[in-house]
């Protein structure tokens, strides 16, 4: 995809990943609008330059409101980053988690779809967009410490197929993005993640191929994506298993 002279609305774009793809395509030329629910954050963004606009993707009438804001000072948007998500660890034998869960669902899979249904007929009648959603390695090789976060990320990988199918010949293109461990909040802890800049970089210049790839898949992220094809996949479960080892429910006694 050209990832310069776009009008790019990022969703969950005040911090990580989202700031990140945020700066690089306003670097590259774009003019990028990032959304987000912190009014603090959005109000620095401002002052650095971008435009910024309120959303809490697991409210409909919030989504709305952006959508109608974002498209009154860009009426040209032609590129939506569907980047706002959640994750944590849950105990499945402890009850308690289920909050845990519907909330990261709301965020992660039901959060990409509001926003999508909110500007699919703009995207469409511009006959010329792009839609990148975000899914994670996790999606493709189960983290069984995260255990909702990996199955709210596998549901983007399947609805993006699906849109991109429905989207065939609309001129609008969908690109998945797979990141994997990042050092962001989510992915801090991990001391395996990648920098965020070097993941930055190989991102965009993943994205301005052309064609744009169906998966944006930084080298970081094939060992997940292709575990069950190499016959890595048991293996690699059972070793990020090991993870469980420090829930409530195997430490008491």
């Amino acid at each position: 995809m050209n990832i310069e002279s776009r009008s790019v609305f990022v969703v969950g774009g005040t911090s990580g990943i989202g700031l990140e793809l945020a700066r690089r395509f306003r670097a590259a030329g774009s003019d990028v609008v990032v959304g987000g629910r912190t009014t603090e954050l959005l109000e620095k963004l401002t002052a650095e330059g971008f435009g910024a606009v309120e959303i809490d993707v697991t409210d409909a009438a919030s989504v709305a409101r952006a959508r109608d804001d974002v498209l009154r000072s860009h009426p040209d948007l032609d590129v939506i980053v569907t980047m706002a998500g959640t994750g944590a660890a849950e105990d499945l034998q402890d009850p308690a988690h289920f909050a845990t869960a519907r909330t990261i669902i709301d965020v992660n899979l039901l959060g990409t779809i509001r926003v999508i249904d909110a500007f699919i007929s703009h995207l469409v009648a511009r006959r010329a967009a792009t839609v990148v959603t975000v899914s994670s390695g996790i999606g493709f090789l189960p983290f069984p410490l995260m255990p909702t976060y990996g199955a709210s990320k596998a549901g983007v990988h399947a609805y993006s197929e699906a849109l991109r199918a429905q989207l065939a010949g609309t001129g609008v293109e969908v690109a998945e993005l797979v990141p994997p461990a990042v050092a962001t909040r989510i992915g801090s802890s991990n001391p395996h993640a990648l920098a965020l800049d070097a993941f930055g970089a190989e991102v965009m210049s993943l994205l301005a191929q052309d064609p744009t790839p169906r998966e944006i898949l930084v080298e970081g992220v094939l060992m997940h994506r292709w575990a069950e094809r190499d016959g890595t996949y048991h293996d690699l479960v059972a070793q990020r298993s090991q993870a469980l080892a420090a829930l409530p429910s195997r430490t008491k006694g």
